[in-house]
Order: C-alpha cells, then sequence, then structure tokens
C-alpha cells in the first residue's frame, strides 16, 4: 500500500485492485514524464517567484463528501489546524509581505478557531479568501451568519458550483446539494457579495464531473451567469474553471471507471508551456492542518512536501530558504498546465 499511497490512491488494499492499477499505469508508460516536458519547456528545475499566496488547509472536516474531492474530505475527518498552529502562520506573514492568505479544507469554516483566525488576519491587513462549499451556510443554524461574518471582514468568497442545474450539482456533490447552494447563494447576495460595486467579492468554481477538461472559462462564466440570474436571481463575479487532478477520490474514479489511461493521454497531449510558466506553486506556499509546508495543495495530498529540508515545517518558516528552493513536481501536474491551466484562480494561460 505505500506505494498507492504515494499516488494519493485510496482503494482498499486488494490483489485486484493493485492489478487494475498496475494495468492502467502502464498503459502510460508511453507517454513522456513531466519533468521531461519542463525540460523542454526550459523550465527545469521550476522555481518559485516572488510569494503571492499563503494558503492554509485548516482541516479536513466537511459536511459534504464530493466524488472527486481531493482532499478526501468528509464529516469523519478528524484532522484540524489548532489553534497554536494558525498562530505560527500569523507569526510568518508577519515576517512577509505575501498580500494573500487562502483559507481551504474540508470545510474551513467547521474549524472551531476559524473565526479567531479570520479576524486576526484581517488585523494583519491580509486580502481573505475563503474556500466556501456553499452548503455549510445552511446546513447548521450556528454557520447562518456566515454571510454577514465575511461581510464584516471583506472576506472575498470562493464558492464551489459544478454546475448550474440540480442533476449535475447533485451527482458530483450528494441529494439536494444544489438546492441547498442556491440558498446559500442568495444569502451571500442579500448581504451584498456579487453585487455590483459592492466590493463584496462572490467567485464561483467550476469543475468537470467526468474524465474530460473544462471548456473555455470565459464561456462558461457567461453560460452560468445568464442561468443563474434567469433561473434564480442570483448575480456573482467570476467564474474559475478547474481541471480535475489525477489524485485521491477522482483518481479511485478514473481507475474503477478504466479512464485513467485516456484522461492521461488527454493531459499530456495538452501540455502548455505557457500555462506551465504560470502554475500556482510558483507563487503559492500551501500549509497543511498540521503544519507542514508544500508547493501547493495537491502535493500536500500525496505528502510531497517542499524541498527545503530546513523549513518544511510553518515553525521553521524562512523566506529566503524557501524562495531558493526547486518546486516538486510529478505526473499529476500535467492536470494545471494542459489547455488554458488550471489552479486555485482558474485558468493560468
Amino acid at each position: 500500500m505505500k506505494s498507492l499511497k504515494a499516488t494519493g490512491h485510496q482503494l482498499a488494499d486488494s490483489a485486484f485492485q493493485l492489478t487494475v492499477l498496475s494495468r492502467e499505469q502502464a498503459a502510460t508508460a508511453h507517454l513522456p514524464r513531466f519533468h521531461q516536458k519542463l525540460a523542454g519547456a526550459g523550465l527545469l528545475p521550476l522555481r518559485p517567484v516572488a510569494p503571492a499566496v499563503l494558503q492554509l488547509n485548516v482541516g479536513k472536516m466537511c459536511n459534504q463528501v464530493c466524488k472527486h474531492c481531493h482532499v478526501d474530505a468528509g464529516p469523519d475527518r478528524k484532522e484540524i489546524m489548532t489553534r497554536e498552529t494558525m498562530q505560527l502562520c500569523l507569526d510568518a506573514l508577519a515576517q512577509t509581505d505575501i498580500p494573500t492568505v487562502d483559507l481551504t479544507g474540508g470545510a474551513p469554516e467547521m474549524n472551531p478557531d476559524f473565526r479567531w483566525l479570520v479576524a486576526e488576519l484581517s488585523k494583519l491587513g491580509r486580502k481573505i479568501l475563503v474556500r466556501c462549499n456553499l452548503t455549510i451556510i445552511v446546513a447548521n443554524k450556528k454557520y447562518h451568519d456566515l454571510p454577514e461574518f465575511f461581510r464584516q471582514h471583506g472576506v472575498e468568497v470562493v464558492s464551489s458550483l459544478p454546475f448550474y442545474s440540480a442533476d449535475k450539482t447533485d451527482r458530483q456533490r450528494g441529494d439536494g446539494v444544489f438546492a441547498d447552494s442556491i440558498r446559500a447563494l442568495r444569502l451571500l447576495n442579500a448581504v451584498g457579495y456579487g453585487q455590483p460595486g459592492s466590493g463584496l467579492v462572490l467567485n464561483l468554481v467550476y469543475n468537470p464531473a467526468g474524465a474530460f477538461m473544462p471548456g473555455p472559462q470565459a464561456g462558461l462564466e457567461r453560460q452560468f451567469k445568464q442561468a443563474l440570474s434567469k433561473d434564480f436571481g442570483i448575480v456573482f463575479n467570476s467564474l474559475y474553471a478547474i481541471t480535475n487532478l489525477p489524485v485521491s477520490r477522482f483518481l479511485d474514479y478514473l481507475i474503477e471507471s478504466g479512464n485513467y489511461a485516456g484522461y492521461m493521454e488527454k493531459l499530456v497531449t495538452a501540455f502548455n508551456p505557457a500555462a506551465a510558466a504560470g502554475v500556482m506553486c510558483r507563487d503559492t506556499l500551501s500549509v497543511s492542518w498540521d503544519g507542514g509546508l508544500y508547493d501547493c495543495d495537491f502535493n500536500q495530498m500525496l505528502d510531497l512536501p517542499v524541498a527545503s529540508p530546513g523549513s518544511r515545517h510553518i515553525r521553521d518558516f524562512d523566506a529566503a530558504t524557501l524562495a531558493q528552493r526547486a518546486i516538486v513536481v510529478n505526473e499529476h501536474c500535467y492536470g494545471c498546465t494542459a489547455g488554458a491551466g488550471s489552479s486555485c484562480g482558474g485558468t493560468v494561460a
């Protein structure tokens, strides 16, 4: 099972599944390795640029169990960032001029110290992004005031919504998720989010439901805006189209459905040097719930820490050392460099 964990694969340990995985990997043996593509583009080793985002995964606990979740989040996950680790993150931020802090999970709002962290980040004057799954807002009365809390602290809300219809959304995220998401979006709109001139930013995230890449982001944004406005009176600022990376539950899906080899071939064929030059790992540093440092959230889930032995935990944060590191890459990185590219902020090229 050790090799399975190294690729993020979390199917049960059985001879049958091992055989399936080996067969799928063998079917991609003819494809060039990711580091070879980078070398051909003159980008190996991949180096960081000036840091712009500190992304904090404050826990894997979530009120949903989405089919394609690369974090493998859910209600039963116990990994939660402590206030002590949060304070280490705040201390590290104070040493830098990193302008943006991106709070993710799981459902980050389920961390018991989430509101304390947001308030402390506000004191530092940093831009705060919260990756909200929307349904958390209506899941329990203790979360009903989140839209107002976000407004008070000027939080930019980034919300995942697989599609603008119930059938496709619920197939990916569970029965009733679309209806609850619409309720939450209306609550966010009611306090000003997404409204012209409010300064309260509400962005949506789309990711495909199957083994294919997203269409052009601008076109998808127009479709989402037209449909959500017409059918539900909902407005938002921008749509981010994100490619599913072959990690965790989405990798499980690819293996079980026999789509792994075909999907990887699509990603490799669509490799774009311009997207590779603009990948988010170059200006983003990811912090895990236990304080570990990673080049991105996906490397975090694959347990691939930063290549800076002396600065692999937030307690040992050293900006100068981290600036000299080579970014850790592997085959899953094709997902961020295919076509127009993909990042936590949508396309990059």
